[in-house]
């Protein structure tokens, strides 16, 4: 089994929603290089239920964040951490444009959603979605 792996700080004052994508684009790439994706929407499906991820951990938590990837036997693990320990709260979606949109598309497009509790405080949101 491969341990593709990429384990990413988020800096909260260098644009880190894209270091996050960029990152994760390369992380894709390579591991598409050792499995091909499970189906032409799946590098779309990881970007953005990482995106949403990380912005939801920027604009919800104070403190540091880390993005975590890797490459499972069917699938990839996309992972968050924050210092908060207050789970997601989801919205009723509007068509309205005031959002809500994030965790309903999160919840969808995952296989498996994993939220736990870290060590000294915060928590890591896990969502694996087919590779």
């Amino acid at each position: 089994m491969n341990t593709t792996v990429l384990d990413h700080p988020l800096s909260r004052t260098a644009q880190p929603s894209a270091s996050a994508r960029d990152a994760t684009r390369a992380f894709l790439a390579r591991a598409a290089r050792l499995r091909a994706p499970a189906g032409d929407e799946s590098p779309d499906n990881v970007l953005l239920v990482m995106a949403e991820l990380v912005a939801n951990a920027l604009r919800h938590t104070i403190g540091p964040c880390a993005l975590h990837l890797e490459l499972l036997e069917h699938s990839i693990d996309v992972c968050v951490a924050d210092r908060s320990p207050h789970h997601p709260r989801p919205r009723t979606p509007s068509t309205e444009g005031a959002g809500g949109w994030g965790w309903f598309l999160v919840k969808r497009l995952a296989t498996r959603i994993r939220i736990r509790p870290e060590p000294g405080g915060g928590k890591t949101i896990c969502a694996e979605l087919p590779w």
